[in-house]
């Protein structure tokens, strides 16, 4: 678990950021300055975000970011998984399966009643994962289709 004002842990959180913000499944472009720099010391200042390092002989190679919302539906909290990333060089090595592990963890401390992500249509290595794992689509009536993350800027 992070410590957002721990130096080496700070780096290490903005250095797999930036290279998962590089890679196509990250949209293939780095965190600007700004964000490298605020990044840390805004999620510390944040009770509701909680983040995940995953060290291989002592260099960062995982990483997950979660943030608590709350479903009006279930009258619970959210775990709501926003980045999870493990470095290429690092795949296949069961990293990503530790870390929904802890989440999990953190979720049930936390007395949340489920656990959200997005994931890329076209990612199937991920949504594999994500389905070994437990997670499935989303859909309140399976004639209305799947529900969709959407964006708008502000």
């Amino acid at each position: 678990r992070v410590d957002y004002l721990d130096p080496q842990q700070a780096a290490d959180l903005v250095f797999l950021l930036d290279r998962y913000a590089r890679d196509p499944m990250g949209g293939g472009v780095g965190l600007s300055a700004q964000v490298q720099e605020n990044l840390p010391t805004c999620l510390a200042a944040l009770e509701h975000a909680v983040s995940l390092l995953c060290y291989v002989d002592g260099q960062p190679a995982g990483l997950a970011n979660c943030f608590e919302a709350f479903s009006t539906f279930k009258c619970r909290k959210i775990l709501n998984i926003h980045d999870i990333a493990v470095l290429q060089e690092y795949r296949g090595l069961g990293l990503s399966r530790q870390m929904l592990t802890e989440v999990v963890v953190l979720a049930k401390e936390r007395g949340c009643g489920k656990l959200t992500l997005e994931v890329l249509e076209g990612n199937e290595v991920a949504k594999r994962a994500y389905k070994k794992f437990g997670f499935a689509p989303y859909a309140l009536d399976p004639a209305l289709g799947q529900a969709q993350f959407w964006e708008m800027p502000v």
